[in-house]
């Protein structure tokens, strides 16, 4: 079954200890879009201007991702620059032009509309309900946010909860959102709101999921070097998402083997500059180190 996500379409320009990538294809919907791609059709709404290349687009639509939504307008497309500290964690925005993306008012097409597994990539929550609103019966929706939706709009997100089914957000982002610091009684505040799951991205230390009646926590898959963490939460939702409209299981058991398969996702991405490891990436390749991830938990060393 497909997917829709509806978020941004960026180019990112990204400086690490490792090097520098200008230009990279990125943004949120992107990211999980790709990231998405593997395990199932995906539709796309964002915006994009007309200095987008034609063979990124084709590059998306080899991916299996239906552009009918993606509205391509006057102007430039949205444009970021950031730079990595040594702690992979932490890094400062230089640059963010909006462009296209300033205005942005997300117009689902009607063939989309019957849409069962939805993501809300991190956009105005006013926008997220806005698309919400355009949907028949959505089976399963995920959301994602950022530091600035919750300071400063606040109510609108605490109003959008209440229509979700998971919440993906990192830990910064949890405890702002919760106003807990301790990750677990954060986790219980953000269910009260109203989502059925919460799953929270800790970085290098893994993903932890809440409900109300269970916890699952995996840790990241171990690699020797990260070279760029841009667009690795975005690619974890993709995969977790993926793998759920893949499978049409959503027990306890299907969502946390989505889990596992976004931190794999999520794994690959971290290995390169900006999509250039998804680019290269296979289903092979994913299934291979799905395995090894389900090997570094096995306590029966099978």
């Amino acid at each position: 079954m497909s997917i829709l996500v509806v978020g941004s379409v960026f180019f990112d320009s990204i400086e690490t200890l490792h090097g520098k990538a200008d230009r990279a294809l990125g943004g949120a919907a992107t990211y999980f879009a790709v990231a998405a791609s593997f395990f199932a059709p995906v539709r796309m709404v964002a915006a994009v201007g007309e200095d987008f290349p034609c063979e990124e687009l084709d590059f998306l639509s080899r991916r299996g991702i239906d552009l009918a939504g993606l509205q391509i307008r006057p102007g430039l497309t949205g444009s970021w620059a950031g730079r990595y500290h040594e702690d992979m964690n932490q890094r400062d925005t230089l640059q963010l032009d909006l462009n296209v993306f300033a205005d942005f008012q997300p117009q689902v097409p009607a063939s989309y509309r019957d849409a069962q597994y939805v993501f809300l990539a991190n956009i105005d929550p006013r926008l997220q309900a806005m698309v919400l609103d355009q949907l028949a019966a959505p089976g399963l929706v995920g959301c994602d946010t950022m530091n600035h939706w919750i300071s400063g709009s606040r109510g609108e997100l605490e109003q959008l909860l209440g229509r979700v089914d998971v919440l993906v957000i990192n830990d910064e982002e949890a405890q702002l959102l919760s106003g807990e610091r301790n990750v677990v009684r954060a986790a219980r505040r953000l269910l009260a709101m109203g989502p059925r799951r919460v799953l929270i991205k800790r970085g290098e230390y893994g993903v932890i999921q809440f409900s109300a009646d269970s916890v699952f926590a995996v840790p990241a898959f171990p690699l020797e070097e990260v070279f760029d963490p841009t667009g690795a939460g975005d690619s974890f939702a993709g995969g977790f998402m993926g793998e759920l409209a893949r499978s049409g299981d959503t027990s306890e058991a299907g969502l946390r083997r989505a889990i596992v398969y976004g931190s794999v996702i999520a794994s690959f991405v971290v290995e390169d500059f900006g999509m250039r490891r998804l680019r290269a990436l296979t289903p092979e390749l994913i299934e291979r180190r799905f395995r090894q991830f389900i090997s570094l938990t096995d306590v029966n060393g099978n």
